[in-house]
């Protein structure tokens, strides 16, 4: 049944009861997982799902309910499993759907050609990409997985306040994973991209820089422990953003969660940082004309000149605030009730190439890769994690160092950032270029 038809269906099973509000959410997807191993295919994995939510207000209460079959009498079912939640939830007078609102235009969301090509060349991406690696450096012995995906994903939100959204889009990606081997020790270097269009997915950059980040780290040594200067690749100031991110949401703020709260106005990053989230970018991994609230996504500046200018918002958050939503509903799939979440959060570009921002550090690290920022506390912003690097000598890289610790605040970190670099980069929904930090506690041998 196409996504039309079945917003019509359930449309008129909700029309049919007393109700104070309901929202419709439909979507089809496809979905190819290409794994290559040693020049043949490993793993090839394809599904086509469809599945309907719902959510409903009544008396204060709102229900959520879902459907991956659209036989009626399970579309019915899930109706009557809403219900049930609704009555089931302590009433709060915020609850509430957004009215309509104008679109941005977003173009490239969607590849027109990406059906017509074939599997074969899809499977070819993947073993060329394997094939470059190998041949990237005589020391890079072997692949552990080399691996091509894409989604196809068409959605339509309708609500009974008049919002009625839909749009379509595509997103390939490829990755790999080189292992680099010289005097009895390995290391592994992994890397990855990302493209709204087939054709737009370039595997030369990614098979070099996996193999030049494994063998980068060969013959990697300790270094003594010392509080030292330290540049940040863009990889590990993504990660460190990436804990940060929970802090913008205003359901943190709000319950208290956030060591950014109430904190608004306030100097709290380095003056050279500017961080936005901005779910208009042009081929990011969260860029759509509306969020899963059927909100217009929008470009928000969460830190100017190391200021804090605000937070980020859903539609319940700013009625419990009387503002408006940032846009910033998010869902994990058709399954799960919006949530709120972060479109694309990113620290703007600077204008220094790495080599200047390692330039006057005459005994410093340069951290490439963190191990466990996992485990950093998102409410104190307190980490120690494991990192490894390169030991930065007389204003350049040295050489590989492995087995250290690094450890601090994230406000700390990000208030101490002295210079931003010009190599913006994404790992998915968050981004950040690389940056220097004046001292950084780095705990070795």
């Amino acid at each position: 049944m196409e996504t039309s038809r079945i917003i019509d269906t359930v449309r008129a099973l909700l029309e049919a009861r007393p109700l104070d509000g309901w929202e419709i959410t439909a979507a089809s997807s496809r979905t190819l997982s290409i794994e290559v191993k040693e020049q043949k295919v490993d793993s090839f994995k394809c599904a086509e799902p469809v599945g309907v939510s719902i959510r409903v207000l009544k008396g204060g209460g709102m229900g959520f309910s879902f459907s991956t079959s659209m036989d009626e009498a399970d579309l019915t079912r899930m109706v009557e499993n809403a219900l049930v939640g609704a009555a089931a939830q302590t009433p709060d007078e915020f609850h509430g759907f957004p009215s309509p609102a104008d679109y941005p235009e977003i173009s490239d969301l969607f590849d027109e050609g990406l059906a017509a090509v074939a599997e074969e060349e899809k499977v070819g991406r993947a073993l060329t990409l394997e094939r470059l690696v190998l041949a990237a450096d005589p020391r890079v012995r072997k692949v552990r997985k080399a691996a091509y995906s894409e989604s196809t994903v068409a959605m339509r939100i309708v609500n009974s306040c008049g919002v009625d959204g839909s749009y379509r889009g595509t997103s390939v990606s490829a990755s790999v994973s080189a292992i680099a081997e010289e005097d009895g020790q390995s290391q592994m270097g992994w890397d990855f991209d990302f493209r709204n269009r087939f054709a737009d997915l370039a595997v030369e950059p990614i098979a070099a820089r996996a193999a030049a980040k494994a063998t980068g780290l060969l013959g990697a040594g300790k270094i003594p422990t010392m509080r030292c200067p330290a540049v940040l690749d863009s990889y590990v100031a993504s990660e460190i953003l990436e804990i940060l991110a929970p802090a913008f949401l205003a359901e943190n703020v709000q319950k208290g969660k956030s060591l950014l709260a109430g904190k608004k106005g306030e100097r709290l990053f380095a003056p050279l940082l500017r961080i936005r989230d901005d779910g208009t970018l042009p081929g990011g991994a969260g860029t759509a004309p509306f969020d899963a609230e059927g909100v217009p996504r929008r470009n928000t500046v969460l830190v100017e000149d190391g200021v804090l200018r605000g937070y980020l918002y859903d539609t319940l958050r700013a009625m419990k605030e009387g503002c408006e939503s940032t846009g910033n509903a998010s869902r994990g799939g058709i399954k799960s009730p919006p949530h709120m979440g972060i479109s694309n959060l990113f620290i703007e570009n600077g204008t220094m190439p790495l080599e200047g921002l390692c330039a006057g550090i005459d005994r410093g690290i340069l951290v490439t890769d963190v191990m466990g920022m996992h485990t950093a506390n998102p409410i104190s912003g307190d980490f120690s994690v494991g990192a490894s690097g390169f030991l930065i000598e007389n204003g350049r890289v040295a050489r590989p160092v492995k087995g250290v610790a690094i450890a601090g605040n994230i406000l700390d970190l990000f208030r101490s950032v002295e210079a931003v670099g010009n190599d913006l980069r994404f790992y998915g929904s968050v981004g950040a270029p690389s940056l220097r930090i004046a001292a950084l506690d780095v705990s070795g041998e």
